[in-house]
């Protein structure tokens, strides 16, 4: 049984312009020719061609792929075992390479693409990407999860000490609301739950007044979001939820 120059190209998915080259500098010369001279490959030369293509594909140029299945003191096993070393180390490379991978897909899981120092300079002792499976999980499917993704990944260091910065200074005038001892439900704290609004469709997703609301609950019934809250003052994650309804009610009339 012998095959045509077409069939071994595509049996090997190569071109036949390779299969002339390979023949004429000597390193797979087709073991008959046809009455009319054509090339003729018989098993003997797919199994070398076999072997040229792995060694090409670990990148060996193909004077050192001749070199090497033209050894004279190599025999198949001694092949099967260099291929064996040659793919495990391919392997490890390969493997090294998918961690490397999948380490910067974890620290752009939230879009924090910032180094160590940086993080720790803008957020201190708080991970950004402590939660981000959970808010993959809880939130993953919604436009306005892929929305703050897409933003969040453009943030350099200073936009999000900018954003730090705004959070602290209406944390501090809300502070001071509450120590004035403005309802939940006056104007000056509508007017603050609708500044937290505004900032978070600012920075991340358009926060529509029922996705305000959901938050607003949230930052009472989780209790890392009510620690958050309550940090600037003691009952502030009450008070503003109930503001964020009271500014809803306001702006939905």
């Amino acid at each position: 049984m012998s095959y045509s120059v077409g069939q071994v190209a595509r049996f090997a998915k190569i071109t036949v312009r390779a299969l002339h080259h390979y023949d004429e500098i000597g390193l797979l010369v087709p073991s008959e020719r046809s009455h009319a001279g054509h090339r003729r490959y018989g098993d003997a030369d797919l199994d070398r061609l076999q072997q040229i293509l792995f060694y090409r594909e670990l990148g060996f140029p193909l004077d050192e792929v001749a070199a090497l299945l033209d050894d004279p003191e190599a025999d198949p096993r001694e092949h099967l075992r260099r291929q064996r070393e040659l793919l495990t180390a391919r392997i490890a490379e390969l493997q090294k390479m998918a961690e490397a991978v999948e380490h910067a897909m974890e620290a752009r899981k939230l879009g924090i693409n910032l180094t160590p120092e940086e993080k720790f300079e803008v957020f201190g002792d708080k991970d950004p990407e402590a939660y981000a499976d959970e808010a993959e999980e809880r939130w993953g499917g919604t436009e306005a999860y892929a929305e703050s993704q897409r933003r969040a990944a453009r943030y350099t260091k200073a936009d999000w000490k900018r954003m730090q910065d705004e959070v602290a200074d209406w944390g501090a005038r809300y502070d001071a609301l509450m120590a004035d001892g403005e309802p939940s439900s006056g104007e000056r704290a509508m007017d603050m739950a609708e500044e937290h609004r505004q900032h978070i469709t600012k920075w991340f997703y358009e926060c529509t007044l029922e996705i305000h609301r959901g938050l607003g609950e949230m930052y009472v019934s989780d209790e890392r979001f009510k620690e958050f809250y309550d940090s600037m003052r003691p009952g502030l994650a009450v008070h503003l939820r109930d503001a964020i309804v009271a500014n809803a009610t306001r702006r939905a009339a």
